[in-house]
């Protein structure tokens, strides 16, 4: 497994959680790290991405609400989400790019939102 998340789980509405990813060493030169949701029936979408010179980019529907931050010497990418709604309903995927340009995916991790 070359990327590891964690974190998720069944909150409910208002509430908050933190996701984390942790990467294997074994991938060569990461620059970006982020996370990606996708809710059933809907296509996968950005939540929040960082690159290796810190520049962050937010999706529309979480700025305000969520963190990126990352660890490069854990190599992990963290994810702090804040003010939870129902729609936040997913399942979270980590991703990773390399200096080459090589993507990785982590496993994915649910989170519920309950109103």
């Amino acid at each position: 497994v070359q990327l590891q998340a964690s974190g998720g789980g069944l909150v409910q509405a208002g509430g908050s959680l933190r996701l984390s990813c942790a990467a294997s060493r074994s991938i060569f030169s990461i620059t970006d790290m982020g996370w990606y949701r996708q809710a059933p029936g809907k296509q996968r979408e950005l939540v929040a991405s960082i690159s290796s010179g810190a520049f962050i980019q937010y999706g529309d529907s979480v700025k305000g609400r969520c963190t990126i931050s990352r660890d490069d010497v854990e190599i992990s990418v963290y994810l702090q989400m804040n003010s939870l709604k129902p729609e936040d309903t997913a399942v979270y995927y980590c991703r990773a790019m390399s200096i080459i340009g090589d993507i990785y995916w982590g496993q994915g991790t649910q989170v519920t939102v309950s109103s």
